[in-house]
């Protein structure tokens, strides 16, 4: 699953950004579905301690949920990282076509008015 976040869109010229800005998402991206995955599998650990009843089990939910609360924490600031870098590179591409941009033959590229 790991290469098919951004599969179609090729070397990301369709959206105005470039290979590394999509690696940097891919990279993301990736690292958010390995917390979910891994909070998937606290949550279900945490349910089978508290359905357990022991309180060895009950004790160590406490320790789990912390682990979950920080995982949580750290999807948060990774969309928000996401969310700022998307921003800057729409912007750093929309102001790059807006006052041209040199194509890779050498001639430059002007945005049309109209």
């Amino acid at each position: 699953m790991e290469g098919d976040i951004f599969s179609g869109i090729g070397n990301g010229s369709q959206l105005g950004v470039d290979g590394k800005v999509l690696q940097t998402f891919q990279k993301s991206f990736v690292q958010v579905q390995n917390l979910l995955d891994q909070n998937r599998l606290l949550i279900n650990e945490i349910n089978q301690n508290q359905e357990s009843k022991l309180p060895v089990n009950l004790t160590r939910n406490v320790g789990l949920i912390r682990e979950l609360n920080n995982n949580v924490k750290r999807v948060v600031d990774l969309y928000g990282d996401l969310s700022n870098s998307f921003s800057k590179s729409m912007d750093a591409s929309s102001e790059a076509e807006s006052v041209g941009v040199t194509r890779s033959d050498g001639k430059k590229r002007v945005r049309s008015s109209g």
